[in-house]
């Protein structure tokens, strides 16, 4: 078993491919938390993985109980916080991504506004 070097404790090895395929499989491709349908398309595909609900980082098992379809923004937000259970996670990822959403949104619209005022401008002239 690798050490994490944060806490110098055993963790459990990640997943085989063929262990990851399994959990996908019984998953249908779907992520767990946002819903991603990891068949819609190629791009979907790629950026499908499995995670632990309980990370490896906290002592979380290599048991498929503990692992989930996941796509790697959802699991990236979740990170390595422990949860009381995966509805829980679930609920923070969905959140944070909702928030990262409006300032995205927020940030991007006003650049479109002004990159559209801009070409306003020029095509007047």
């Amino acid at each position: 078993m690798p050490l994490n070097i944060m806490t110098l404790s055993r963790v459990d090895m990640p997943v085989s491919q063929a262990e990851g395929l399994k959990i996908l499989e019984r998953d249908q491709y779907c992520c767990r938390y946002c819903g991603l349908d990891g068949k819609a398309s190629f791009e979907n595909a790629l950026v499908m993985s499995v995670d632990f609900v309980v990370p490896r980082a906290r002592k979380g098992k290599k048991d498929p109980a503990n692992l989930v379809a996941c796509c790697r923004p959802c699991n990236t937000i979740k990170g390595t916080r422990v949860y009381k259970s995966l509805e829980d996670a679930k609920k923070y990822v969905l959140d944070r991504r909702e928030e990262m959403r409006r300032s995205w949104e927020a940030n991007r619209v006003p650049a479109a506004t002004r990159a559209a005022s801009a070409q306003a401008v020029s095509s007047a002239n």
